[in-house]
């Protein structure tokens, strides 16, 4: 998309961006003059004013931006004064985007008056895939007529050229162009990725590499001429604006300042580099359009000096603001939740047949979404072809239609980052990653971007979304669809874990999760999905009525050993979960009355109450997971029993799990040797008796 000649803009609005490029230009010069108090890292607008300005001015209060960490002009454009921001600089507790927790330009705000702003990381283009989110979020909104707007919402995705290089900022491209999103990815190419040139990062600059995504409309522009910005954006906005269509903007700006403090520009810049630059400065740019345009000279001189005046009256301000306290230090880790009891129903007193936790699954799900409108479902196969890879979501896609029920490519990062977006514009996603073992391309997002969100937030944004993981080995699965991954999650703070060991759990843990406003994982044994695993019939139910749910951090005592044994001290508790529920009830088998089983059902939050009470009572533990064990959630959980148990313990805390190999194999005799069972586990539970 090419422009047409510059639009004639307005000299209030000529001064008013100049006014905000002297207020830029001013506070990187303060804060260079002042390194020792802006002692935290921290990047600035400089090179970039005219852009950030341009796309700023053309946002309304319906809309959304996602700025990176470059942006102070973008910011300072849709109305934060620099006094707000540099409380951010200075880690102050006022802070307004995240209470002195998160570095500057690191914003996320819920003002009225303002475009909307999730949280994003500092990580390279991870900003991409959760802003489409909100894009995807707001198509699904107006296409179900669940929220109306003064003006048709357009989403604005602010990046460095380099961040293009990123996989997951092309699965954001794919999924953008392909359910044409209404959103703008605007590039700001100052041809440096640190210290790497374009010439060392990349082939070719944003605008060539998007022609690849059919759909994805583009435009490029001199991102340091005001006007010409002005001209671009207003069009790229009232494009997608009406037409909901995507756009990639790639704006070539240059780099004034230091790529951060931390990395500052003599380090990796020569002087003939920084001229060329310093050549295209966007202010010195304006001030000679507005003096051609015949604007007085004193005008411009007194706007600099009053632009001056008020940065240092703001960080003067903001050094005086009171640092946050010490004891905030744990709060909005999570939202807090409605769900803290088990509720309703969970054996209906007219049913007899039992169900499958497939089945379990998939009525939870339908119960949710024909209550809940803002409920939806994607990911890999999921749709109505076939309905998930295990037919867990089978006949949701004809219930429910393409458009609330559907399939994604292979893109796990997309998957999972997402649910940001959808979550921050009031939609619950319930996504799926096919198995386990390929949960690890969406890692990043799941940790970098969704488990900080409510913490440096400030709870603004928690991601309220449902991460199916089928989960577990049997039958031969092989070393990529076999794998356990708990301890991988349970070390991510922010988010929570279930693993339900039968349908009646899984029903009422599933409905938790949806009423539960924070990101949830729910980890589903494979072998358990049907009971088609010899010794797994107790996993099959009777169902719970529609109105059960199961509040997380419940664990549930399953089988209880005989009070006269405990009273003689022959007896002991396994803390297990999942599969290892059935290999300790068969174990069990051969120590009649002397073993107690701990379902843990949840895994974050863990209901340690419940499992120290009854360590303390029996004196003898064993924790069993399915997982390879050196270095595993188990034996973390080990180490916790221990440490408050300790007095009450008669032996060492045991841990069993897998054996220590960094795959299930796929022969069947190969994976049993790896794997626990329950005649492996009886042999445990001897030992500890006879010792």
């Amino acid at each position: 998309m090419e422009l047409d000649t510059q639009l004639q803009v307005s000299e209030e609005i000529l001064l008013k961006a100049f006014n905000h490029m002297m207020l830029a230009k001013a506070m990187a010069d303060i804060y260079e003059e002042n390194r020792q108090i802006t002692k935290y890292v921290h990047s600035t607008s400089r090179g970039h004013e005219a852009i950030q300005l341009a796309a700023a001015y053309q946002l309304t209060k319906d809309d959304w931006v996602s700025p990176y960490y470059r942006d102070e002009s973008l910011l300072m454009g849709i109305g934060f004064e620099p006094y707000r921001l540099m409380l951010q600089l200075l880690a102050k507790a006022d802070d307004p985007f995240s209470g002195g927790r998160s570095y500057y330009s690191h914003p996320s705000s819920r003002e009225e008056d303002k475009p909307k702003i999730i949280h994003q990381s500092s990580a390279t283009g991870m900003q991409a895939i959760p802003t489409t989110g909100v894009a995807q979020g707001i198509k699904y909104l107006q296409e179900f007529k669940l929220q109306e707007f003064d003006n048709n919402p357009v989403v604005v995705c602010s990046m460095g050229d380099n961040s293009v290089t990123e996989g997951e900022v092309s699965e954001a491209f794919q999924f953008a162009a392909l359910h044409q999103l209404p959103v703008i990815f605007l590039v700001q190419d100052n041809e440096w990725g640190i210290s790497a040139t374009k010439e060392e990062a990349r082939t070719s600059d944003a605008y060539d590499y998007a022609a690849g995504f059919v759909g994805l409309n583009r435009m490029r522009v001199d991102g340091t001429d005001f006007v010409d910005s002005f001209t671009a954006m207003k069009k790229a906005v009232d494009f997608v604006r009406t037409e909901r269509k995507p756009m990639l903007v790639c704006a070539k700006t240059v780099l004034i300042g230091h790529h951060t403090s931390g990395v500052r520009r003599e380090f990796y810049r020569d002087e003939a580099d920084l001229e060329k630059h310093r050549a295209k400065d966007p202010g010195n740019l304006l001030r000679a359009r507005l003096l051609d345009d015949g604007i007085d000279e004193d005008l411009l001189k007194q706007i600099e000096k009053k632009a001056r005046l008020e940065a240092e009256q703001a960080f003067q301000k903001a050094i005086a603001a009171e640092g946050p306290k010490p004891e905030t230090v744990e709060e909005f880790v999570f939202a807090p939740t409605p769900i803290t009891e088990e509720t309703g129903t969970r054996v209906p007193a007219e049913a007899t047949e039992k169900i499958v936790m497939v089945d379990a699954a998939i009525h939870a799900i339908q119960e949710i979404m024909w209550k809940h409108p803002e409920a939806l479902l994607y990911g890999q196969d999921v749709g109505e072809r076939i309905g998930g890879v295990f037919r867990e979501t089978v006949t949701l896609g004809a219930k429910f239609g393409n458009k609330r029920v559907f399939n994604t490519a292979i893109q796990e990062a997309y998957i999972i980052g997402s649910t940001v977006g959808m979550s921050a514009v009031g939609l619950k996603p319930i996504v799926e990653v096919q198995f386990a073992d390929y949960i690890y391309p969406g890692i990043n997002q799941l940790i970098t971007e969704i488990s900080k969100s409510s913490y440096l937030s400030r709870g603004k944004f928690p991601v309220s979304n449902i991460i199916r993981v089928p989960t577990g080995a049997y039958g031969g699965g092989g070393p990529y669809h076999s794998g356990s991954v708990e301890s991988i999650l349970a070390n991510i703070k922010g988010i929570k874990i279930a693993y339900p060991s039968n349908a009646a759990d899984f029903k009422g843990l599933l409905k938790a999760a949806y009423y539960d406003p924070n990101p949830v994982v729910m980890l589903e044994h494979k072998g358990l999905y049907w009971s088609k695993v010899p010794g797994t019939e107790d996993a099959k139910t009777i169902e719970p009525a529609e109105d059960y749910i199961l509040a997380f951090g419940k664990g549930n005592v399953i089988l209880e050993a005989d009070k006269t044994e405990t009273e003689k001290g022959r007896t002991l508790v396994i803390v297990t979960y999942g599969m290892g529920v059935y290999w300790a009830k068969e174990a069990a088998k051969s120590f009649e009355g002397r073993v107690e089983i701990i379902d843990l059902r949840t895994l974050i939050p863990l209901d340690e109450e419940l499992v120290f009470e009854s360590v303390k009572r029996h004196g003898k533990c064993i924790v069993l997971t399915e997982e390879q064990l050196q270095n595993s959630f188990a034996e973390a959980i080990a180490h916790r029993i221990s440490r408050n148990c300790f007095r009450y313990l008669d032996l060492p805390v045991e841990t069993m799990g897998a054996l220590n190999l960094p795959a299930v194999p796929i022969n069947l005799v190969l994976e049993k040797e790896m794997l626990p069972n329950a005649e492996k586990l009886a042999a445990k539970i001897g030992e500890m008796f006879r010792s």
